[in-house]
């Protein structure tokens, strides 16, 4: 793989506006994204300015990790979110125990089953366990997969994520499920 994974940098919002809508457009955004494409596409510049800055701020609890290619562009991204004890959790209940949340998992088809999904995957884990001595330093990781999405659990489950039993309604679609899946830390 020759792609470069790293964070998002403040200045770099309109490639974090144009790679979102690419994933809005994606034949799973249906059921892999709480948002659509025709919301995104008409927020104004400061959203997607603020959205960068704060995925790219040090010490903050949000994270937004890219792979970039030696061309520049952008082959995919992930986003953790850092949740704390006694908050509003992203689908309902809030966590017991510090933890960080995968959300906004894209990767363009021409690059899903390269080793950049991995690599995205291995990136932010590692900043929210705090790998890198600067990251969150959380002992569980998750995410929500909707359970018409078998080819998105299929990857979570090869890099490590097994379902908690934990489920929620897919907001403005209450009839339809996401699951939990989570990432224990293992101890050797």
């Amino acid at each position: 793989m020759e792609h470069l994974i790293r964070p998002v940098r403040a200045d770099e919002w309109r490639q974090v506006r144009e790679l979102r809508l690419l994933a809005l457009r994606d034949p799973a955004a249906p059921v892999a994204f709480l948002e659509t494409y025709e919301v995104a596409v008409a927020r104004p510049d400061d959203f997607w300015q603020d959205r960068a800055a704060g995925s790219a701020a040090a010490g903050g609890s949000v994270r937004q990790f890219i792979a970039e290619g030696p061309d520049g562009v952008w082959a995919g991204s992930v986003t953790v979110l850092i949740e704390e004890p006694g908050t509003q959790g992203v689908l309902g209940s809030g966590p017991s125990v510090r933890q960080a949340h995968l959300v906004g998992v894209f990767v363009r088809a021409e690059h899903r089953g390269t080793g950049v999904t991995e690599a995205l995957f291995s990136a932010a884990v590692d900043w929210a366990r705090g790998v890198d001595g600067e990251g969150a330093g959380v002992e569980r990781v998750r995410l929500f997969v909707h359970e018409d999405n078998p080819r998105a659990e299929a990857f979570y489950r090869k890099f490590g994520f097994v379902l908690s039993g934990e489920v929620a309604p897919v907001p403005g679609d209450p009839g339809a499920r996401e699951r939990e899946m989570v990432l224990e830390r293992v101890v050797a």
